[in-house]
């Protein structure tokens, strides 16, 4: 099993954006010396009192910079927001900074009213699957050089490094976006943190639409990565008792409080006693949004949950307030995992 990592970029308590980024770039270094394979960070708008990944491109360019060989990108870019070729464009740059090292995981999300109005986004679209698809296809084209000769775009050139090209990603958390994938060709990954019920309709959607890029933009077979909100501890008690902060953000998302994440203690107060730990097997329809565990548990879970789905990477999410949990969570992680270290 490969494992990677995707970064909200939390803002401490008392803490600043510049503290968030120094955290970033520590568990960035440990992950490469754990044998993670991936650390992407997402983009979140609004909220940057609590979370600072708000321009992954910025962020990715910083940790290619203070990293050595672990792959860096974006979990994701909203492609919503922006010009397909802007984003090409952006991301052929990051790798020529960083060849063969770059991810661009594609997505897309509304956020709130202002936001959106700020970046010049329209909330609704007669046809929002084709609308999405046909960003994605536009940006690949960009980078691949997809474009059939005589298209206006055919002669735009890019910065580039000598020999690599981003690797693209399509993120969803639908069967639709899983469609879109397998019908470009592309690598797919599965927020099943966002709607986890969803994630094996979604990866047999993804296959069954699969059909390899034309012009070489993806694999030649399907390529899938689960997403999971997870936290290992010693003890799975231990591990419950931290998922708390995770349980009482959802349940604060529920009442409209987004982007806030509570220490434990409050946390734990908030939901009226600490969690039951996850069991290491899970009973089929069963896939709750955050799993924790000791190693040994948590190396159970994966297993089960990659077979569910049929595939052999994960990236995690881990909604934990303190830093130095984060850490230690991630190298229990590894060890439950048998990752090499570099």
């Amino acid at each position: 099993m490969n494992l990677s990592i995707v970064d909200l970029a939390p803002v401490p308590d008392d803490g600043s954006a510049t503290e968030a980024y120094e955290n970033s770039v520590e568990l960035a270094r440990v992950a490469e010396g754990l044998g993670y394979s991936r650390y992407w960070v997402a983009e979140h708008h609004g909220l940057a009192d609590s979370i600072a990944s708000t321009t992954p491109e910025v962020l990715i360019a910083h940790l290619a910079a203070k990293t050595e060989d672990i792959r860096v990108g974006s979990g994701t870019v909203l492609l919503n927001h922006y010009s397909p070729f802007k984003v090409a464009e952006t991301f052929s740059s990051l790798d020529a900074l960083a060849p063969g090292r770059v991810d661009l995981g594609l997505g897309r999300a509304t956020g709130m009213p202002a936001v959106d109005r700020a970046l010049g986004t329209e909330r609704r679209k007669r046809n929002p699957d084709r609308d999405h698809a046909e960003k994605i296809e536009a940006a690949v084209s960009h980078l691949y050089d997809g474009f059939d000769d005589g298209h206006p775009y055919a002669e735009i050139q890019l910065a580039r490094s000598a020999d690599d090209v981003p690797e693209v990603w399509v993120l969803g958390s639908s069967p639709s976006s899983a469609e879109i994938a397998g019908e470009l060709g592309l690598r797919y990954c599965f927020a099943a943190f966002i709607r986890p019920r969803l994630a094996e309709r979604a990866f047999e959607t993804y296959r069954e639409h699969f059909a390899p890029s034309e012009f070489g933009a993806g694999p030649d077979e399907p390529q899938g990565m689960l997403a999971v909100n997870a936290v290992c501890a010693e003890t799975d008690r231990e591990a419950a008792r931290l998922r708390s902060t995770a349980e009482a953000s959802y349940k604060r998302m529920q009442r409209g409080v987004v982007g806030s994440l509570p220490p434990v203690g409050e946390a734990i107060d908030e939901l009226g006693g600490v969690p039951e730990p996850t069991p290491s097997s899970l009973p089929d329809g069963e896939w709750p949004r955050s799993i924790s565990g000791s190693p040994e548990t948590m190396r159970d879970l994966l297993e089960g949950l990659t077979d569910r789905v049929g595939v052999d990477d994960v990236i995690v999410q881990n909604l934990v307030a303190d830093h130095d949990d984060v850490l230690r969570s991630h190298e229990l992680l590894a060890e439950a995992v048998g990752l090499e270290g570099r």
